[in-house]
């Protein structure tokens, strides 16, 4: 009997010396490679190091950038610009590139749904293959043959000119000739994202998926809106975060959230750690906030709540 009250007092001492979880410190499982969209040129190459130090962790592995919509000699990927993220890419093996690629120029030029429709129609005969093809000979040349390509993002909105809602036919047929002309260049690794904005928009997305052979990756630009909108009903409204990974795990193919970040509904942390809890969850192959206001929370001072959340959740 002795020996039996000995060992249950034993037994209670090494429980009672368990290190205790406090929910003020508690981590959030690992949201997945990140990174965070911090500029174009030089200064958001440097900037990404920036962050993983303002994070107290290594620099991010994604980086994150976009190609001038304004002409067609930029959406080729201006030489300069193109090579100083191949630089970055090129420097540890375990980056990843992720690169915005409008589908026509003037694209922010929120040009008639007339123009859109021809414009998406003689893309789709072909006419601006040549374009693709001298973008993905570019971005071989300067050792970046697996970039992920963000191709026509947000398309079921009506900001930019590649938007699908005045002909979806004509888009899906004009992202396979791009696809196509893209895979045709030797050395390429590439992989094409999907990336639609969240909810339904001006066209439901799933109206402009142009098929599994030409898609790697089922993106979603997600940010905090519209004004109102809380994190769950985000998740659950039509065409939501729920209705992409439903969508892509029917398709057999990843996740990933190119743009994320705060929007209408001002500093709000529950919107923060609800994004980080779900990225947890849907494990993409990337996920990249957007760092400038009103959207950030390292860049924009105006979020302090939201800052203390994500410092938190990715800091390791």
């Amino acid at each position: 009997m002795a020996h039996l009250r000995f060992v249950l007092v034993t037994a209670l001492v090494a429980l009672l010396l368990l290190p205790v979880s406090r929910p003020e410190t508690a981590r959030a499982p690992a949201p997945g490679p990140f990174g965070a969209y911090l500029g174009y040129g030089a200064d958001g190459v440097r900037r990404v190091r920036a962050l993983g130090a303002w994070l107290g962790r290594d620099e991010p592995r994604v980086g994150h950038t976009y190609l001038p919509g304004d002409v067609w000699p930029n959406i080729e990927g201006a030489p300069g610009f193109v090579r100083l993220w191949a630089r970055w890419r090129r420097a540890r093996p375990d980056r990843l590139l992720v690169l915005n690629v409008p589908m026509l120029e003037r694209t922010e030029e929120h040009l008639p749904d007339a123009e859109v429709r021809r414009e998406l129609r003689l893309g789709a005969a072909g006419s601006y293959d040549g374009h693709f093809r001298a973008l993905a000979r570019r971005l071989v040349a300067v050792g970046a043959p697996d970039t992920v390509i963000v191709l026509g993002w947000e398309m079921n909105g009506v900001t930019y000119t590649h938007r699908c809602g005045p002909d979806p036919a004509a888009w899906k047929a004009y992202w396979v000739r791009i696809v196509t002309a893209m895979r045709s260049v030797p050395g390429r690794r590439f992989r094409f994202d999907f990336a639609p904005d969240r909810g339904r928009d001006a066209v439901p997305w799933t109206r402009c998926y142009p098929g599994d052979r030409y898609v790697d990756i089922i993106g979603m630009d997600a940010y905090d809106a519209p004004r109102g909108l809380s994190f769950p009903e985000q998740v659950a409204e039509p065409y939501g975060l729920r209705a992409q990974v439903d969508f892509a795990r029917a398709h057999g193919k990843p996740v990933s959230y190119p743009e994320w970040g705060l929007y209408e509904n001002g500093d709000d942390p529950a919107y923060l750690r609800g994004m980080l809890d779900w990225f947890a969850s849907a494990r993409p192959v990337y996920q990249t906030l957007t760092d400038y206001c009103p959207h950030g929370v390292w860049g924009c001072r105006g979020n302090p709540r939201s800052t203390a959340v994500y410092r938190s959740l990715m800091r390791r």
